[in-house]
């Protein structure tokens, strides 16, 4: 087995082991970017609400499992916390800061 391949099933081994360990913690104030609010005006019925009940519990959404692992262990020592979700076929991230005063939501192409 070559390297790759090597890493290539580690990677989905972990993929297939991992356990959220997250704990739930404080959004602060929800702020958006001009694109994400343009983007929910322009979607009638799209709630971004579901994804930060998501990404405040633990739902990491489409983000790569070393991610995942880092937001679980973020929500017990108090750092950033970013989560990656798709909605109304636009990806978006939603971002929790460290002391957790401020979530961002905002495309990936705005960071």
């Amino acid at each position: 087995m070559s390297e790759l391949e090597f890493t290539i099933e580690r990677k989905k081994t972990e993929a297939e082991q991992y356990v959220c360990s997250a704990q739930s913690f404080e959004l602060g104030t929800v702020v958006m970017t001009q694109g994400v609010k343009m983007l929910l005006s322009d979607n009638i019925g799209a709630n971004l609400r579901i994804y930060l009940m998501r990404h405040q519990n633990g739902d990491w959404g489409d983000m790569p499992i070393e991610d995942k692992i880092a937001n679980d262990e973020a929500t017990k020592i108090g750092a950033r916390i970013m989560s990656g979700y798709q909605i109304c076929n636009q990806r978006i991230w939603i971002i929790t800061e460290g002391d957790r005063s401020v979530t961002t939501v905002l495309f990936p192409f705005e960071y």
